[in-house]
């Protein structure tokens, strides 16, 4: 099976149906959407993939605000453990086939030793995997960079934690924090391709592809050479900048009409609410610069 490619709806929040539409006509095969299980309709939005043949690959678990496996409270624990169960039954009922489970976002500062909240993270994800693997979905746990999180952020710390879940437990790795976190990101992806799930791309500067120093045409290679046949999961974050050179314009994200749990999450990936027209633009280039190198690439081989 070929690599596709897909798409988060994390970075701009719209209603769902303006991005199933734009990534339709952006050439999209999938989305890989954001949880909010107890606020999506599963039969509108399954009726909105199928009408603009857009899949759903999987989900990403949105592990923000008061959202903590390894929180020092049990009960904080117990409900972003329920959110993740959660979650799992919402990529089941979509039809997407995997859930991207990143540490908590903006939280840089552990409350416990480590052997404690290693061990809170290994039990609550044996159970979130047990209950996956009865619904057909495999769990990707993913590193970040220590700016977000200073608990997982390479390659063979995800591993270690997956192989530590067990079961078919896998990773999802993202070339933008690989580029910051691993000393040799090829060698981390070949390390990792045993479990590999999903693969986010965004430029080096968290740009869309096309707008940075990431070769893709070597990336793909990598990527074939190992037998990856997931997606390409888009996720272009650009910075707020409020600088006289400005020319992106994108809102604070204090300033849109925003949970406080989402308007953190933005500020804590330094970004803000993207103009739709900034939105689909990046959208577009994405789409024509990884199917460039991709052609380029199965046609090589």
């Amino acid at each position: 099976m070929a690599i596709r490619l897909s798409m988060h709806n994390w970075m701009r929040p719209e209603p769902v149906e303006d991005t199933v539409s734009r990534l339709a006509r952006h050439g999209y095969d999938a989305i890989e959407i954001s949880s909010d299980p107890r606020n999506m309709d599963v039969a509108d939005i399954r009726r909105l993939l199928g009408e603009h043949g857009v899949a759903c690959a999987g989900s990403l678990a949105l592990f923000m605000g008061g959202r903590d496996l390894v929180h020092e409270d049990v009960y904080i624990r117990e409900a972003s453990l329920g959110y993740l169960m959660d979650t799992i039954q919402l990529t089941e009922a979509l039809g997407g086939t995997f859930v991207t489970v990143p540490c908590t976002v903006g939280k840089v500062v552990p409350m416990a030793d480590p052997e404690a909240e290693w061990a809170w993270y290994v039990t609550a994800l044996q159970r979130a995997q047990r209950h996956a693997a009865n619904c057909g979905i495999r769990l990707a746990i993913e590193p970040l960079t220590r700016y977000e999180t200073y608990l997982i952020n390479r390659a063979d710390q995800a591993l270690r934690l997956a192989e530590e879940v067990g079961e078919d437990c896998g990773i999802c790795l993202d070339i933008f924090h690989m580029n910051i976190e691993e000393a040799d990101w090829k060698a981390a992806l070949r390390a990792s391709a045993p479990r590999l799930v999903n693969f986010h791309v965004a430029e080096n500067n968290r740009l869309a592809p096309g707008s940075g120093a990431i070769d893709w045409s070597v990336l793909i290679e990598e990527l074939l050479a190992v037998g990856y046949d997931g997606h390409l999961s888009v996720e272009f974050m650009p910075a707020v900048d409020r600088t006289p050179i400005s020319d992106r314009h994108i809102l604070e994200a204090d300033d849109a009409t925003l949970g406080r749990g989402m308007a953190k999450w933005l500020r804590d990936h330094a970004s803000g609410i993207l103009p739709a027209d900034l939105y689909d633009a990046y959208t577009a280039q994405s789409a024509q610069t990884l199917r460039h190198h991709l052609t380029k690439a199965y046609a090589r081989r």
